[in-house]
């Protein structure tokens, strides 16, 4: 269920919060390394990677940088590994939806 946004006593938005961009971040950046497992589409792919140290599945979309490189785009989703063997559980259940829906 979606909730409304709670707003300050004045009736504004609260203030977005950003991210401060460090070094540290590019440090992390050798840390983020991905392994591509499969290309599902043309634009789409899996990969596992390591992100701040937790082993992560990444189902994402990826675009051609000017130097021709495929990179990850914006749209996917990276599941932790629990949430990845959850996902595995259901499986079966999700093939039996798909071919009832065919």
């Amino acid at each position: 269920m979606w909730k409304r946004r709670k707003s300050n006593a004045d009736g504004d938005a609260p203030a977005k919060k950003y991210q401060k961009k460090s070094s540290a971040n590019q440090s992390n950046a050798n840390d983020s390394e991905s392994i591509v497992v499969c290309e599902v589409a043309n634009n789409k792919r899996v990969s596992v990677r390591i992100f701040n140290g937790n082993v992560m599945v990444d189902i994402r979309e990826t675009y051609e940088n000017s130097a021709g490189e495929k990179c990850p785009g914006k749209k996917g989703i990276a599941l932790t590994l629990d949430q990845w063997n959850i996902l595995r559980e259901h499986v079966d259940e999700i093939d039996k939806v798909v071919a009832d829906h065919k």
